[in-house]
């Protein structure tokens, strides 16, 4: 399609908001010949929800970069998260990575919901969505573009899907353009407290480099053991070589995350257990207790598009996702990707009963609020 034709399209759909994924013939009328519009592919897993109902879980206007280290953010437009919808990996060699899909507004419709009344500016897109456009893509193409050189059987397939297409479907967002900030108040993402806590840790980081670390880390800590908070996130590891612990986790079983003063104890300066990370965005899980919901065994590498296979343990916990709120860099990244957990880090709970309880993620937030989980972008 055309930008022409794309402006009947942009709906300005905020979290919350009741939309419809529209049918199959409606969203490849939108995409190029590559299956994609705007450089974002539409992938084959995602035709299960041509036709639903569901809710918007977040405005995507950005993105984290996960390809290009260190990652930042990246700025997208008319794009959104539906709420639980994460690919499966079927048309993608079966990858693991359970990735936050990502639906252009051209590809929903807004539904009529009795509980929100639609802003008086968003009316006349939803009426003017242009004509179907004859379309350069069928499904048999969709399926075709999953893989970036399918011509070639000698050699083990470079997939393509939204997670090695999101530089080219992005633009650079630095960090301090307040303008991301305000998108993010505006389309609901972030409460306005929980915008100012973030903040708030942001310039307490800035002025512990002036001076007084040690007096300013202890204060922190103090205050967060008596709220019952989370402990200053940034520490690193000391160890040459990083231990191993194996508890055989299937999908299904409860566990509890170490405390972070445990973790530190496993990992090296680098703050990795044998090649993976533990991220400061993951310090606020510790001590609670979540659901298996997969070992992770193989993932697209989303630099290279290649499968790869891990040899090592890798677990991914119900409801534990990213939430970006101590990386200065993807602050607010409503990507959700779940982080990996070594066994080492978990411990089994075997008598549900006496488990604290599947406890929200302990972080900025008060204790008593429902807080949502965090991760590391990988």
């Amino acid at each position: 399609m055309t930008d022409r034709h794309l402006e009947g399209y942009v709906l300005n759909l905020r979290a919350g908001d009741l939309v419809e994924v529209r049918s199959e013939r409606e969203i490849l009328a939108t995409l190029d010949d590559t299956g994609a519009l705007d450089a974002l592919p539409f992938m084959p897993e995602m035709l299960a929800y041509t036709g639903k109902r569901l809710r918007v879980y977040k405005r995507a206007d950005k993105t984290c970069d996960t390809i290009v280290r260190p990652g930042g953010g990246r700025r997208m437009t008319n794009t959104v998260h539906l709420e639980g919808l994460r690919c499966d990996g079927q048309a993608h060699g079966g990858c693991q990575a359970a990735c936050l899909l990502f639906w252009k507004e051209a590809w929903l419709k807004r539904v009529a919901d009795t509980r929100v009344a639609p802003r008086a500016n968003e009316m006349p897109a939803q009426r003017s969505a242009a004509p179907l456009q004859a379309g350069r893509c069928d499904r048999a193409r969709l399926v075709e573009a999953t893989c970036a050189d399918r011509a070639d059987s000698t050699i083990e397939p470079r997939y393509r899907c939204q997670a090695t297409e999101l530089r080219r479907a992005s633009s650079p967002l630095a960090w301090w353009d307040l303008r991301q900030y305000v998108r993010e108040l505006r389309s609901r993402n972030v409460r306005p407290v929980e915008m100012l806590r973030v903040f708030a840790f942001w310039v307490f980081r800035r002025i512990l480099r002036i001076g007084g670390y040690r007096l300013l880390i202890g204060l922190y800590d103090s205050f967060q053991r008596r709220r019952g908070g989370t402990p200053y996130p940034f520490r690193d590891g000391t160890l040459d070589k990083t231990p191993r612990e194996t508890l055989d986790l299937k999908a299904g079983e409860l566990v509890q995350v170490k405390s972070h003063e445990e973790i530190l104890k496993t990992i090296n300066a680098t703050n990795r257990n044998r090649g993976l990370s533990f991220d400061p965005e993951m310090v606020r899980f510790c001590g609670g207790v979540y659901r298996v919901r997969a070992r992770v065994e193989r993932l697209i590498d989303e630099g290279t598009g290649r499968m790869t296979n891990l040899s090592n343990d890798c677990i991914i916990l119900d409801g534990v996702v990213c939430e970006a709120r101590v990386s200065d860099q993807r602050l607010f990244c409503p990507r959700s990707i779940f982080p990996y957990w070594r066994e080492i880090w978990l411990t089994r709970v075997r008598d549900a009963s006496n488990a604290p309880g599947c406890a929200p993620s302990r972080g900025l937030e008060s204790p008593a609020e429902t807080a949502r989980p965090i991760s590391e972008c990988r």
